[in-house]
């Protein structure tokens, strides 16, 4: 069943009141005369009542017609402060921005980055957590992930924010102690600290010679495991083994000599930095802000390069 008065109505009818006449109104929306005239006629036939006494030159507007052009006015004056405001949300980030990362990263990357975020934009409102899987994405629970590698999940957007290398790493105690690896076969004879987060294999690491190499599967044995990346290299500034980190996370202490990168030539896959939210979130300013600030800040950051650290 067709509504009585429809949405288009209002606008039309306070235009028309505004002209004062059927032809004014015509020539404002560029339409006849007799096209104004039956609209005007198609609204009150729905109504039921007339809003409109027409004269020869004028027209003057009924009880009715003064109710619906209070209310008409009212409603567009509404809209037009909605859109404004959403305009404003769209421009100015505001609201709650709930943020996830993972552990190692998040703490030493992502927190500090919010703090000088919502310093920027103080109408923001933001939540970290830290967690060492990555969450569901499809329950809407978080406005933004910070992780490493793309996402599985399709129907996600999913923006690369940064280049981020998996590095072979010790400490020189611990290199000079038990020797320096040369190949992926030397790894098996030594202690090697590994990290349990996500669906990785746990205890088996890939490595390719060169960038367009040939990944091997690599075993690699140790007494030390953790699902905490600071802690896995806390272990290896204190000589314990070799440890495969991602290069964010120890570019300082391989700058400083605490660690030293081993096999260089040997590649791990990357572990790019992915900003992933849900697609209905693309357009909240609060979320396209925060996107861009962590690109630019990692960016930032890798330009300012230590010096004698690996460049990211």
């Amino acid at each position: 069943m067709e509504p009585r008065l429809q949405a288009a109505d209002l606008g039309f009818f306070s235009a028309l009141a505004v002209a004062g006449s059927l032809s004014a109104a015509a020539r404002e929306m560029r339409i006849t005369t007799a096209a104004v005239s039956k609209r005007l006629s198609q609204m009150e036939t729905r109504l039921g009542l007339p809003l409109v006494n027409r004269t020869t030159r004028r027209m003057s507007l009924t009880v009715e017609g003064e109710t619906v052009l209070r209310h008409a006015r009212s409603i567009l004056a509404e809209m037009a402060d909605l859109e404004q405001q959403l305009g404003a949300s769209r421009s100015t980030p505001s609201g709650l921005l709930r943020v996830n990362a993972t552990l190692g990263f998040g703490r030493s990357h992502i927190g500090p980055l919010i703090s000088r975020f919502v310093r920027q934009y103080p109408q923001v409102d933001a939540q970290l957590q830290l967690s060492a899987d990555p969450p569901s994405l499809s329950d809407d629970a978080f406005d933004v992930c910070i992780r490493f590698g793309p996402p599985p999940d399709t129907r996600v957007i999913a923006k690369k924010i940064a280049d981020n290398q998996r590095l072979l790493c010790a400490s020189p105690a611990y290199i000079a102690l038990h020797g320096e690896p040369k190949t992926p076969t030397d790894l098996a004879q030594h202690n090697f600290i590994s990290i349990r987060q996500g669906g990785e294999a746990y205890g088996v690491i890939k490595l390719a010679k060169g960038r367009q190499g040939k990944a091997e599967t690599v075993k690699t044995r140790g007494n030390l495991t953790t699902n905490d990346g600071s802690i896995a290299v806390q272990w290896a500034l204190d000589g314990h083994g070799i440890l495969l980190r991602a290069e964010w996370d120890i570019r300082h202490q391989l700058a400083q000599g605490q660690l030293i990168q081993l096999m260089p030539q040997f590649h791990a896959p990357d572990a790019d930095i992915y900003a992933i939210y849900p697609a209905q979130h693309k357009s909240a300013a609060r979320v396209r802000a925060f996107v861009e600030f962590v690109a630019e800040t990692l960016k930032t950051a890798r330009t300012e390069h230590v010096p004698g650290a690996p460049k990211i």
